[in-house]
């Protein structure tokens, strides 16, 4: 839930873009940052509110930073976790879990003067087994959940 004073921020931010924290985009951005599940926008879709507003929303938090969009193999997903971090992804159960960003700030260093790139940002995604799924030799936990 997005405090009265978190509440007041993101509105004061958003009108000084032109933008208002309406009550769906509120509702939206409270099911993101509630979840580390990392939703997809059929995940944050309620009823009384289009899926196209869902997506539009999701798309207009995620480019004002409130949210963070990414794409993967399984669609968009977006993150309310906005503070830098690299991702881990089981193949087992398709879980996306947040884990701590590596300050190496080398790699980055060495390629922009390998190749003349301005790197502006980059992320790290590592794939694997989750702890669940290791357990259970490999198959997910969770009836219903994907296996690769």
């Amino acid at each position: 839930m997005i405090t009265k004073n978190g509440t007041r921020a993101i509105d004061a931010t958003l009108r000084a873009r032109g933008l208002r924290l309406t009550r769906q985009r509120r509702i939206i951005l409270e099911v993101v940052r509630a979840t580390d599940a990392h939703p997809t926008a059929a995940f944050v879709y309620r009823p009384r509110v289009s899926l196209a507003t869902v997506y539009r929303n999701l798309r207009t938090l995620a480019a004002e930073g409130f949210l963070v969009e990414r794409a993967d193999a399984s669609g968009v997903r977006f993150d309310g976790n906005t503070a830098p971090h690299d991702h881990f992804t089981c193949v087992a159960c398709g879980r996306i879990y947040d884990v701590a960003a590596r300050a190496d700030l080398a790699v980055p260093a060495r390629l922009a003067a390998r190749t003349g790139f301005e790197i502006l940002n980059h992320r790290t995604e590592f794939y694997g087994r989750c702890a669940a799924c290791r357990r259970h030799g490999g198959r997910s936990p969770v009836k219903g959940q994907r296996r690769s």
